[in-house]
């Protein structure tokens, strides 16, 4: 399942996204989403887990809980078109 991961700290970078999800099972990838120009975080990213209920209970533990001093927002993924 990809999960989108929102409203982090800029100072967050994909190893300390891919610890926190890593406590609720395997990661197979994490994306920080950042500026082409400034290469600066843009405060969200995707992180893709392999088993579809590890990445439930991950996304309900940690939609609203609180990481690096911001409220994270926690929600599977919609595809892009």
């Amino acid at each position: 399942m990809n999960i989108y991961v929102g409203n982090l700290n800029y100072r967050v970078r994909e190893a300390d996204l891919q610890q926190v999800l890593e406590d609720y099972g395997t990661v197979t990838s994490v994306k920080v989403v950042t500026d082409r120009e400034t290469g600066r975080s843009k405060g969200f990213g995707f992180v893709e887990m392999a088993d579809d209920q590890e990445a439930a209970k991950a996304i309900s533990e940690l939609n609203g809980a609180e990481f690096e001093g911001r409220t994270m927002v926690v929600k599977e993924a919609r595809p892009k078109f």
